[in-house]
């Protein structure tokens, strides 16, 4: 565990979002060879038929994230304050709640898949891999959230080491399953959903067993969790506003992945690949975000408020450096990334026509990422998410769909960028209001 309230800002948070930002790394270099295996292997139908899977997965599992946000944000501020018992209350709320929404959305997710693909409009010709894949891939929901709590826990506690080597064994499993699974036994696309499920319930499993070995005060024993039915009720006042948001950003998500449909398959899998090298602009900025949540959390547990700004300035230095470093090697390096997806010269044209127009714009995004975690932080998650709403569907949405009627592919692109913009400024507008710091768990006297 990490006590986040003392030492210089810029280092504690350097030295917290490092190993999340590691274990990242290898997560995203397995979503990278597993999509240069569907789409090398398979072709660009499955590279599209897995590419349309992410933003319905994305909107089943968000408002579950968005409630595990609100514990971890409650669990970091009782940790601050040295309130030990409601810790662990909060870690057995949350993992109760996130064992039954598991069941719940794998009997829902796989009964609504093959509706979704249709009003989404995916080509005919996909629709059945996709519902293949997804099948498959919901099965391991139980095992996702169960990791995914654990880690969450474990960075409000100030431990953002602990999940990544579980992280890293499940990316190296993962990537030896897909070879295995497609490559040598042919199982096409459901090789690749099943090798993702049972990597997932490995690392829940290795790092079960590891919380039970070595911290007594994580044990994981589910007969004698209790959920406890305020800290449920902080959590939701807290999480509520995330878990909305991020539906409203997933539902976002399928919106304009309807929008890219129209353009047909290449479309699609260039948007899907575009999408990996994406993730590696939205990587640092997410664990940049979460290191500075917890810092803020934590910080206004202790009633060290003086610290919150440092760490945000030394915070937004550290991560637009990275933000245009990866802009230059994307744009630099376009054409070579897209051909390790495909051999279509129609979809690496199609993604390099992304890369120019979007990627010159990540260090807007990495900013905007950072002011939300300062507000989840504090616990001030309705106004980001009212901001994030907005930029989606008054913005992004309308734009793209617009500008795709009057120039095409382009135009969708544009409206990622322009929604950008205007989601860091009402960002910051709200943070320079100072509003966000009223919004605490615990509570200190004058």
């Amino acid at each position: 565990m990490k006590d986040l309230t003392t030492g210089k800002e810029g280092s504690r948070i350097l030295n917290f979002a490092l190993p999340m930002l590691f274990g990242n790394i290898f997560q995203q270099m397995y979503n990278v060879v597993d999509s240069i295996i569907v789409g090398k292997v398979l072709g660009d139908q499955a590279l599209a038929a897995v590419g349309a899977n992410f933003p319905f997965i994305f909107a089943l599992i968000s408002f579950v994230v968005g409630i595990a946000i609100g514990a971890t944000v409650i669990i970091a501020q009782y940790y601050g304050a040295k309130q030990m018992d409601n810790v662990k209350r909060t870690i057995e709320t949350l993992y109760i709640f996130m064992f039954f929404a598991s069941i719940f959305l794998t009997i829902v997710g796989i009964w609504a898949a093959k509706y979704v693909f249709k009003i989404i409009d995916l080509p005919d010709e996909v629709v059945p891999m996709a519902i293949d894949y997804f099948k498959i891939y919901a099965l391991g929901f139980i095992f996702f959230f169960g990791f995914q709590g654990t880690s969450a826990i474990l960075r409000g506690l100030g431990d953002s080491k602990t999940p990544v080597y579980f992280l890293v064994i499940s990316t190296v499993m993962n990537i030896i399953l897909d070879i295995l699974f497609v490559v040598v036994f042919k199982w096409g696309i459901e090789g690749v959903a099943a090798a993702t499920v049972i990597s997932q319930a490995g690392a829940f499993f290795t790092i079960v067993w590891y919380l039970n070995k070595y911290h007594s005060f994580m044990e994981f024993s589910p007969l004698k969790m209790k959920f406890d039915k305020d800290i449920f009720k902080k959590s939701l006042r807290i999480g509520l506003p995330s878990g909305i948001q991020q539906t409203f950003v997933a539902l976002g998500f399928l919106a304009l992945y309807r929008i890219v449909n129209i353009f047909g398959v290449p479309t699609i899998a260039a948007y899907s690949i575009a999408m990996r090298i994406d993730s590696f602009a939205v990587m640092p900025a997410m664990n940049f975000s979460a290191a500075i949540s917890t810092f803020v959390g934590q910080n206004i547990g202790a009633n060290k408020f003086e610290r919150i700004g440092k760490g945000l300035k030394s915070t937004l230095l550290m991560l637009n450096a990275i933000s245009i470093s990866i802009t230059v090697i994307a744009v630099v390096f376009a054409g070579p990334l897209f051909r390790l997806f495909t051999d279509s010269p129609e979809v690496v044209e199609i993604g390099k026509q992304y890369i120019y127009i979007v990627t010159p714009f990540y260090v807007v995004f990495s900013t905007m990422f950072i002011f939300n975690g300062v507000l989840r932080g504090a616990g001030a998650t309705l106004i980001p998410m009212i901001i994030t709403i907005l930029a989606l569907w008054a913005i992004r949405v309308p734009i793209s769909w617009f500008l795709s009627t009057e120039i095409g592919t382009i135009g969708i692109w544009w409206g990622i960028p322009i929604a950008w913009i205007f989601g860091v400024t009402c960002s910051f507008i709200y943070y320079l209001s100072g509003k966000w710091k009223k919004k605490a768990v615990v509570k200190h006297g004058n």
